[in-house]
Formats: C-alpha cells, structure tokens, sequence
C-alpha cells in the first residue's frame, strides 16, 4: 500500500504546517494534555513520571515505521505547537483508515482542526492509497460534529455506547466518512 516517510512532511497549509513533533513542543504538549476540554476526548499517557509518558508518547507519534499510523504536530512557526492530527488505523488489505485529531485552547476557534483534518485527509488519499477515512467523536462533542462536516466527512450513524472516554462512561459515537472521490468541501 504505502511506505511510512518521515521525510514527507512537513505539509503546509493555509497559516500553518502539519510537521513532525519535536523536544521544543513537549512544555506546550504537557499545557494541553491538562486541558479538561482535550483530556475528555482524547487519551494521553497519565502516570507519576509526566514528562517520561509525553517524550514516549512524542516519540511514537513521529515513528512511522509500523505503516498504521501517521501523526504530525499541527504548528504555526518555529516551536509553537497548535495541535496534532493523526492517521491511525490503517488497514493495508481494506484501504481504510481513521483520522483524529485536537487543537490547544489559544487556537481555537480559527477553523485550524478543519484545515489540518483537510490537509492529512488530502495526504491519506494521495499517498497512503486509502480510498475511505473514518471519523468518529463522542455525540456530546458539536465541536467534533462541526470539525467532521466542513471536510466533507458524511454522517453515517450513531454507534452505541461504542467507546469508553476519560470519564470512564462509554459515550455513544458519531461515525463520519469521506471516500478518496468525494469531492472536497465547498471552498476546499
């Protein structure tokens, strides 16, 4: 299907560049990893020794070796993390995968999750060979729904209490997808 490159990025976009994760991002890392609004949704490492978990968890977001997963830090200049997108899930044989993502609370609101989603989704198509990209979100998370529907990700269904959160609830799920010709979403 495809060959992990590092190489390949970093990706630009409109005022930001998708890049891989670096030791600058990690004291930036570790102020949204305490963010409530991204602890909800998303898992970070949780343990005694925090910096330890956030360098391992750096360093398994920039290793593309395994070919099922590709994560770039979503960033605006030299050591300013903004975000991160990832690919994850990617399933050689079915040519799918998943597409996730969080933006830091000071970059919130400027359609940055929008622009990185719809920037890794053009690089799946293009490179990875997927022909569909899932996305899903916690029903309660609009700002996901949101995020989900200006890249042109369609509404298939609600998955039942298919997914347990940081709450430790099982939260029932939005499943969103957009297949490789699909066309973009309009101003895209």
């Amino acid at each position: 299907m495809w060959t992990a490159q590092r190489s390949l990025v970093p990706l630009r976009g409109h005022g930001f560049e998708l890049r891989a994760f670096g030791e600058a991002d990690l004291a930036q890392l570790r102020s949204a990893a305490d963010d409530p609004d991204i602890l909800r949704w998303n898992p970070f490492p949780e343990s005694e020794d925090r910096t330890a978990d956030l360098r391992g968890w750096l360093t398994y977001r920039n290793d593309w070796s395994g070919g099922d997963h590709m994560s770039w830090a979503v960033g605006a200049g030299e050591g300013e993390l903004l975000g991160s997108v990832s690919l994850f899930h990617l399933d050689a044989d079915q040519r799918d995968g998943e597409v996730g993502y969080w933006i830091a609370p000071g970059a919130r609101g400027r359609r940055l999750a929008s622009s990185a989603v719809e920037v890794a989704a053009r690089f799946a198509y293009a490179v990875t060979g997927v022909h569909r990209l899932y996305l899903f979100h916690a029903v309660e998370n609009a700002a996901s729904c949101a995020v989900a529907g200006s890249c042109g990700f369609l509404l298939e269904g609600t998955l039942r209490r298919s997914y347990r959160y940081a709450d430790g609830c099982y939260h029932d799920e939005h499943l969103h997808a957009r297949l490789a010709g699909d066309l973009p979403p309009s101003g895209g």
